[in-house]
């Protein structure tokens, strides 16, 4: 396979679909902006396509995300800022760089000390970065992208907090953070400001980030779990009542719940 072929023919389709009077007119319209939320989105289904084991899937997943890589860069280029060619030579140049051990003379016998030096030179970088830029602030946290599902983000920031001992010393101590978390938040409840509300929800879920984060759990990994055991049991749900020629809106809650303690069962107990 002619691997350099193949990317200079995507690098065409994109440069034609961009072509203003013969391109497409949706691909024409689009911004950084307007494609981020697509990027995001084909990131998503690429670590789907991996939970799933569906390897087919998974290189049609990431062939839309090198898709959007391919995007980004062409709009890049159109602007004068840098093209392809240039974002494949910055990771390249950073893989060997952050791998002395592979490329260089450096040592690194375990995973774990790799991601020691990974760690310190991607701090040399960020300090050698802002070098040229002395007066801006430095903190901790600013290279943490705001961009992230929030959940990640969290779990980000209080990691990198963590390195300078900002931190619970225990998981009792998370446990009971949640548990002030939620009286706090059941009080704004009582007090019914939407404001107040979405600030304690806010808390509540970050601490229950750094509660994943302590158990050693991923919590966005935790979540899609969850989120496909709910379509899953919910689609039991509708399985019966179809099979009696209704839908869930012709049922009632109390049904509904049964048929779920049903479908959990079900689940914990497959020959029954």
């Amino acid at each position: 396979m002619n691997t350099r072929h193949d990317i200079d023919r995507l690098l065409a389709i994109m440069a034609a679909l961009r072509t203003p009077g013969t391109g497409c007119p949706w691909d024409l319209e689009q911004t950084f902006a307007t494609i981020v939320p697509y990027t995001i989105e084909e990131a998503y289904e690429v670590a789907e396509a991996v939970e799933r084991g569906d390897l087919d899937d998974l290189r049609d997943e990431l062939g839309d995300l090198l898709l959007q890589v391919v995007f980004h860069a062409r709009m890049a280029e159109e602007g004068g800022a840098f093209a392809f060619g240039d974002v494949v030579d910055a990771i390249a140049a950073k893989m060997v760089r952050r791998h002395p051990h592979v490329f260089g003379t450096g040592d690194a016998a375990t995973a774990a000390a790799v991601k020691v030096r990974w760690d310190e030179i991607k701090a040399l970088e960020k300090r050698e970065r802002r070098a040229p830029r002395p007066a801006e602030p430095e903190g901790l946290l600013d290279d943490v992208p705001r961009a992230l599902p929030a959940l990640i983000e969290a779990v980000k920031l209080q990691k990198r907090a963590g390195t300078v001992g900002f931190d619970w010393n225990d998981i009792g101590a998370v446990i009971a953070k949640i548990r002030e978390e939620i009286g706090e938040l059941e009080a704004e409840i009582d007090a019914g400001d939407p404001a107040r509300l979405e600030d304690e929800i806010g808390d509540l879920l970050f601490a229950v980030g750094n509660l994943a984060r302590h158990a050693g759990i991923d919590p966005e990994t935790a979540l899609r779990g969850t989120n496909a055991k709910f379509r899953r049991r919910f689609r039991a749900i509708e399985a019966v009542l179809a099979a009696e020629g209704r839908t869930p809106a012709q049922s009632d809650l109390d049904e509904m719940e049964a048929l779920w303690v049903r479908a959990k069962a079900s689940e914990k107990d497959p020959a029954g």
